[in-house]
């Protein structure tokens, strides 16, 4: 038995498929299997068993699943799954199928029962291949690339038999939404009942009128809200009023609010929606899922060999859409059929979509395929193609968590995972604004769609919400966080200096609530203004000189999971960051110099004073081993002085707070206390602090956090290199199924944070543990009382996270030392190996036995200044210089190259040096 790709783990195997991109072939018999389903799984969201993988483009994301289903999650109107999962009510998501000659029945549905069933994760697609009884399916469903609502099903059926056969393949989908309604939430806080609860009872107060398309291509469903019920109307009412004090205003803030008609909770105008046959038309329909599912179920349908319903009668629920094809097959033949699945938000008409993709139907799959290789971050070494592999997997699962936002008129990467999918909101807002930062080098729409999203959130006084809501609803929330605005600085100006889009800057933006009499416009420069007086003055330093902390910066637990009940206020008022200050450092410095590009000196010179005193205020807060994280109050005192907490330690090496000697005690403080006791990632504290709400070793109490993870390899970089490239291994998924084979999260995709080894659960995420109500906050004993809201937790939904898929595409170029500046860019290369190269389509370097090349394309002309920084031997055996072609002096500053030169649109500088 041949061994499996590194990385692999128990569930299956890394393969390259026939497209030439990396795969997952999932091979684990879910229902008997037991460790498909760790005991840490409740079975409270979703079954314990199920495994999920992404579907989808810049449009939507599709979430498939081990049983074979696949629901499409859309964001126009508020985000919501289309096709519900609900066996109570029928419903069971779509993307299968069934096929039967009259007695043998197949599906794609999977059935352990079966002898033959391949189920393969691919980048774009989930393919599932049944055979039996001498016949076949192979049903591949995948998103187009690009910004199009639908999944197309492609469906090949093959006849081994001896003889002819007359068969029929029936495709499935639902159409019965579920919204990811937070209004859900808060009203399952002072109920008994779970948030699905109410999310389904909603769904079903819509009326659908299913109508048949033109030329019996497919069905239409279209949706008509027939209001809430005055009971609960009336409940609403009494339960937000309750929220203008006590436990509903502190997990809260108050009341819900709506600024603008437009920004609603929930969506009661969802999009309608289709599934159409592409290549030929339907021989015959269905819509009740009731009669055609029965109680057989997905494994043996009542209706199987039944004729369809045909009844498009308005109706109310336990809707399903079914389409039937007639085929004869004669021995040997195969035959493959096209179905699409969608919906059409506005501006979409379904006879245009589906005629852009019916006439090219064999090849849409491999040009897909094809556009995923392309415009992304590559670096390929001699012998470590798997990390590649995993670069390629972090773009297509980043990239394809885009969806489009229809209140703000903007594309965004929510960050996902039980944030989303469980909870019901978009946030933290910082996450985004870290989630687009790789998309700078290969896709700078992206990125500007992020912060144009952003901007249009913040309010007058320059305050970015925590996070977003149904849509356009800002987030009832507690949080207040300290830290937002410094993640917005940094990209705007990281964006801009990279790519030389100082028109950007320019640009007018609708600002909240973006419709009717209250909303605005300003320029990106000035709502950047903006956000910067309400960091340095509004949210401004304490007594120590550290930016203050409010009730929580990057850590949403620092104050009210840490600090004693009756004393949050004051920390909320006195509290300092060190972690604020030693970002802020090098935020500041970054923002000065993009206002410098800009013309702006005096603010320039501004922000640069702010950032040099952060970096002084830090410095101040050394131990003698690592920085100190908070201070608290006179009565609580410094946070971080026997114990070393990680979240700023990587920022005080990046924005310069460190001292040479304080960053090499540092590095070694680290990987002492943080690196070493951990078999991934770096643990976020040295040890488990008693004061921290949670268990040991989950969470903010010394779990492990790829998004802090991210800042230490890049401040890793800094000083040594081998370290710096060994933790950007550590926090791979490669790496992780490896450790934990036997945890299938953490293997194709992950949560935001896993539990270190102090944990009961190592390699896990955040998990219901025994009880202790010791080291509860008193929010969550109150909420253990009176609701279910307290049932979230990081196993109901441990994958989609998008951070351990941002941040090693991220650290790429920061391994590279690529740094940005108003001359040009930096490069003082960190990886150690002899030869790599790098490639993206802003920059691109590349190391070998030769020397050294590489390439900036920005999107302006301009000539700009390249520095290399290399140790000293390597600048003795530099013989040669080229730029743009020609030969050129060798100009040498300090211990760095000097390359100088002329970009033009679509001609970049290019550059080798030579030994």
């Amino acid at each position: 038995m041949s061994r499996k790709a590194f990385g692999s783990g128990y569930f299956g195997e890394w393969i390259e498929d026939e497209f030439g991109l990396p795969a997952y072939r999932y091979t684990c018999k879910q229902q008997s299997d037991p460790k498909a389903s760790p005991p840490t799984e409740r079975g409270l969201w979703r079954p314990p068993m199920e495994h999920l993988h992404q579907v989808g483009n810049d449009r939507f994301v599709g979430v498939a699943s081990n049983f074979g289903h696949i629901r499409l999650r859309q964001d126009e109107g508020s985000p919501k799954f289309l096709n519900d999962v609900d066996p109570t009510t029928h419903q069971y998501g779509g993307g299968f199928g069934y096929l039967t000659d009259g007695s043998t029945v197949l599906s794609t549905y999977y059935s352990e029962d079966e002898s033959f069933f391949d189920r393969i994760f691919g980048i774009g697609y989930y393919r599932k291949t049944v055979k039996r009884d001498g016949l076949s399916i192979d049903q591949t469903v995948f998103a187009p690339y690009g910004d199009d609502p639908l999944l197309i099903s492609r469906v090949t059926i093959v006849n081994d038999r001896e003889e002819a056969v007359d068969l029929k393949w029936i495709e499935y989908w639902g159409s019965q939404q579920y919204q990811f309604s937070f209004k859900a939430l808060m009203r399952s806080v002072v109920s008994k009942e779970h948030p699905s609860h109410y999310r389904r009872r909603l769904s079903k107060r819509f009326k659908h009128d299913i109508q048949i398309t033109g030329d019996n291509r497919g069905l239409l469903d279209k949706f008509r809200f027939k209001g809430y019920p005055i009971s609960d109307r009336v409940s609403w009412s009494i339960f937000n009023f309750a929220l203008r004090s006590g436990v509903g205003k502190k997990l809260t803030g108050g009341p819900v609010k709506s600024p603008v008609s437009e920004a609603v909770l929930e969506d009661f105008t969802p999009p309608s929606v289709f599934l159409v046959s592409l290549d030929a038309s339907f021989d015959d329909y269905g819509t009740d899922a009731t009669a055609f599912f029965g109680e057989g179920g997905t494994i043996a349908p009542d209706g199987i060999q039944k004729l369809l319903s045909r009844d498009i009668a308005n109706k109310d629920a336990e809707v399903g859409l079914f389409l039937e094809r007639k085929l004869s097959l004669q021995p040997g033949e195969s035959k493959t059929m096209y179905f699409a699945y969608g919906y059409l938000p506005d501006g979409f008409d379904l006879e245009e979509l589906i005629g852009k993709y019916e006439g090219d139907l064999p090849n849409l799959l491999s040009k897909s395929c094809e556009e995923w290789k392309k415009r992304r971050i590559q670096l390929k070494l001699d012998d470590e193609g798997w990390v590649d592999r995993e670069l390629t997997w972090h773009n297509y699962y980043l990239r394809s968590n885009l969806t489009y936002d229809s209140f703000f008129n903007e594309h965004i990467l929510s960050q996902g995972h039980v944030y989303q999918y469980v909870v019901g909101f978009q946030g933290a807002a910082r996450d985004p604004l870290q989630h687009a930062l790789p998309f700078i080098f290969c896709e700078p729409y992206i990125v500007k769609d992020v912060l144009r999203y952003t901007l249009k959130t913040v309010t007058p006084e320059g305050v970015i919400p925590y996070g977003i809501t149904g849509s356009g609803m800002y987030l009832p929330s507690p949080f207040k966080p300290s830290d937002q605005e410094l993640w917005l600085l940094w990209l705007a100006s990281e964006y801009v200096l990279a790519t030389r889009d100082l028109d950007f800057l320019d640009e007018r933006i609708a600002t909240y609530p973006v419709y009717g009499k209250k909303a605005g416009e300003e320029s990106v420069r000035d709502l950047l203004i903006r956000c910067y007086k309400h960091l340095v003055e509004d949210i401004g330093t304490g007594r120590h000189g550290l930016q203050r902390l409010s009730n929580g910066d990057w850590n949403d637990a620092m104050v009210l999971g840490y600090v004693p009940d009756d004393e949050q206020l004051l920390v909320e008022e006195v509290g300092e960051s060190v972690l604020n200050a030693s970002m802020a450092a090098y935020g500041l410095d970054i923002y000065s110099r993009l206002l410098r590009y800009s013309g702006d000196n005096t603010l320039a010179e501004d922000a640069l004073r702010r950032a040099d005193a952060q970096r002084k205020a830090v410095r101040a807060q050394w131990t003698g081993e690592w920085f100190r994280r908070a201070w608290l109050s006179d009565n609580l005192g410094w946070v971080g002085e026997d114990n070393l907490w990680l979240e700023p330690q990587p920022w005080a090496i990046i924005g310069g707070s460190a001292s040479p000697d304080q960053g090499k005690a540092l590095v070694q403080s680290i990987d002492t206390n943080v690196r070493q006791p951990s078999k991934t990632g770096a643990n976020i504290h040295g040890r488990p602090d008693d004061k921290m709400a949670g268990d040991d070793g989950i969470g903010a109490n010394a779990g492990i956090w790829p998004s802090i993870n991210g800042t230490l390899v890049w401040a890793l970089a800094l000083v040594d290199g081998k370290m710096a490239w060994d933790e950007w291994k550590k926090n791979s998924l490669a790496l992780h199924a490896e450790n934990y084979p036997e945890i299938w999260y953490g293997i194709w995709s992950g949560p935001d944070t896993y539990n270190s080894e102090f944990s009961d659960f190592p390699g896990g995420t955040i998990h219901k543990g025994e009880e202790d109500s010791s080291r509860e906050t008193k929010e969550e004993r109150d909420l253990e009382r009176i609701g279910a809201a307290t049932e979230i937790v990081w196993t109901d939904y441990p994958v989609m996270n998008m951070h351990p898929h941002a941040w090693p595409l991220q650290n790429i170029p920061k391994l590279l030392g690529v740094e940005f500046n108003e001359e040009g860019l930096h490069f003082a290369p960190s990886l150690p190996m002899d030869s790599y190269r790098f490639k993206s389509s802003l920059v691109e370097f590349e190391r070998t036995e030769s020397g050294y090349m590489g390439m900036y394309a920005p999107m302006t002309k301009g000539n700009w200044k390249i520095t290399i920084h290399l140790d000293r031997e390597e600048l003795e055996r530099v013989s040669g210089l080229t730029i743009n072609g020609e030969n050129r002096k060798i100009i040498q500053e300090d211990d760095k190259l000097v390359v100088s030169g002329e970009s033009l649109p679509g001609k970049p500088l290019t550059w080798e040096i030579r030994y």
